[in-house]
């Protein structure tokens, strides 16, 4: 049976919270040509850094902007501060910036796995060329001044993005959410705040920046992410044992129908893909976890009118979205040697 850390931990995201001290934060933005002026001072310094596609948000489609969003790169508040906002997207979609959402700049680098370092550190070499140019809104008392009060100090937002189906399933995860309450950190779903634990997928990160030191910030993340790691290898470990034949039951039968079915909406899908990700990270069938990862974004509605080339109804959505992925699945050939 295969249980290690990387069938736990699916990706590692840092965000950091800047302001302008020149600039009304954008709460208060109301002039458009300010909004554009913060757009190209930062431009001309991500020049400096990578190549990144910029995205005004009032000059895209709602299409695009919810693949945007499907796609982790923007939040729902960017699309939503449409007159004034606009995002940076590095080609590998490793680096997102997001202008004028709550805040002047939300500074985001995502990357597989458990690195919480070294994210941290290739961020904060993008947040160091963009500062040395354009001063940054700062208090020697509360640190970076932000438009929300959790993120004054550091303004350091560490997330580990976790697959936990152990957990949920004995409720366990519901009963440390006190627990990490009180270490100053949060669970959250996929998409940030106010979103549900999706495929049971979960974000662990810090709640309070102030008062704490990046560094202080990390460990603490870290200790948090191993320790929940520990909690759901072992319960893995305690539902075989309890019903192996129930587990191995679910997991094929999600496969089959996923593989054999001729519609499927959404959210059955991402119900059947969980069981199918559980049966890979138990060892019951070959594959990986970001291949099943990738396919599960995938086939959510705006990326699915992407790969069609225009837009489809929920029906034909339905019907295209069990097409690609049965052939999907099929060509992960995660039945070998079973």
């Amino acid at each position: 049976m295969k249980l290690s850390y990387d069938t736990v931990v699916v990706s590692t995201r840092i965000r950091l919270a800047r302001n302008f001290a020149d600039y009304p934060f954008p709460n208060r933005l109301k002039d458009v040509k300010k909004a554009r002026e913060i757009v190209q001072l930062i431009a001309s310094e991500l020049n400096h850094t990578d190549t990144f596609d910029l995205y005004y948000m009032n000059a895209i489609s709602d299409e695009r902007a919810a693949f945007l969003k499907e796609r982790y790169l923007i939040s729902r508040d960017l699309i939503a501060n449409r007159p004034i906002s606009a995002a940076f997207v590095s080609r590998d979609e490793s680096i997102s910036i997001m202008i004028n959402e709550e805040d002047h700049v939300r500074e985001q680098y995502f990357l597989k796995g458990f690195e919480l370092r070294k994210v941290y550190e290739r961020i904060s070499g993008i947040d160091d060329i963009i500062s040395e140019s354009i001063p940054f809104a700062f208090d020697p008392e509360f640190g970076y001044l932000t438009a929300c009060p959790t993120n004054l100090g550091t303004g350091l937002r560490a997330s580990v993005m976790m697959f936990l189906p152990a957990l949920t399933r004995c409720d366990l995860i519901r009963k440390t959410l006190p627990t990490l309450t009180r270490l100053g950190l949060t669970v959250r779903g996929q998409y940030g705040e106010g979103s549900g634990a999706e495929g049971e997928m979960y974000q662990i990160s810090n709640e309070v920046t102030l008062g704490r030191s990046e560094e202080e910030i990390l460990s603490e993340v870290e200790d948090a992410v191993r320790t929940i790691t520990e909690f759901e290898l072992r319960e893995r470990e305690k539902m075989l044992c309890a019903d192996e034949i129930g587990v191995k039951d679910r997991v094929f039968r999600a496969y089959g129908i996923l593989t054999n079915c001729k519609k499927m909406d959404a959210q059955e899908f991402v119900s059947l893909m969980t069981e199918v990700k559980l049966g890979v990270v138990t060892g019951i069938f070959s594959g990986n976890m970001e291949d099943l990862d990738q396919l599960i974004v995938a086939m959510r509605p705006a990326n699915i009118n992407r790969l069609n080339g225009g837009p489809l109804s929920a029906e034909e959505q339905a019907v295209y979205r069990a097409e690609y992925a049965g052939k999907a699945l099929s060509r992960m050939e995660l039945l070998n040697g079973r």
